[in-house]
């Protein structure tokens, strides 16, 4: 069986746009590693000068699919709860504008940025809810894979999540539709994943983002 290549075409045309999230070569093996691989949260092989996702495979064995960095990528989410005056748990979710569901407020970690910080800001831009410097309880966790469904065996996602509890603030959220990449955002009853789960279909007909299912269900349960 031939290996699947495949790059996305929003991919080619975040190259020709110039974007910063996109790596402008075509080839791997142009890329100087050594930097790359010095910075990585979780270590990785190369393969013939190409990067390896140390999860594959995907199923995607060559390309980069729906990323646009080759090799990985890092990113940061805020795993946000809080509760209501009747004691119950409630989880900061924002709708994505890609079609991929329902996901943490998140996103990528900029050159030279620190993680936690990341999360902060992904949080504020696409939520509204600034949250640095008020939230009563915050941990960072390690950073960890996430089983991204746009990655491939050559592109792939790590991120690094932040634990952020509110207390009993359970309030409205400023209207950020179409603000970043998140078309709204929401709390979402959470006694555990399948609460969760059952809320976005019922209310909105939507599915939680698959490279967040563990995230989740583990932040709920821990």
């Amino acid at each position: 069986m031939t290996p699947r290549t495949y790059t996305h075409p929003s991919v080619l045309d975040g190259i020709a746009a110039g974007a910063s999230w996109a790596d402008p070569t075509m080839d791997p093996t142009a890329i100087d590693w050594t930097p790359r691989r010095a910075v990585a949260a979780i270590p990785f092989p190369l393969v013939d000068g190409r990067p390896v996702n140390p999860y594959a495979p995907t199923g995607i064995r060559y390309g980069r699919n729906e990323l646009g960095h080759w090799g990985e990528q890092q990113c940061a989410d805020a795993i946000v709860t809080a509760t209501d005056t009747y004691g119950c748990r409630w989880l900061l979710m924002v709708e994505r504008g890609d079609g991929h569901g329902w996901a943490l407020p998140g996103g990528y970690v900029d050159p030279g940025e620190d993680p936690t910080t990341a999360a902060y800001r992904e949080l504020a831009e696409e939520t509204g809810l600034n949250a640095t410097y008020t939230a009563p309880w915050a941990k960072t966790l390690p950073a960890r894979y996430v089983p991204d469904p746009r990655a491939s065996d050559e592109a792939w996602m790590v991120t690094t999540p932040v634990l952020i509890r509110l207390g009993s603030h359970v309030g409205p959220l400023p209207d950020v539709a179409g603000h970043d990449d998140a078309r709204r955002a929401a709390w979402i009853p959470a006694d555990d994943l399948y609460a969760v789960v059952r809320h976005l279909a019922d209310t909105y007909t939507g599915v939680v983002f698959p490279a967040h299912r563990d995230l989740i269900a583990h932040a709920l349960t821990h």
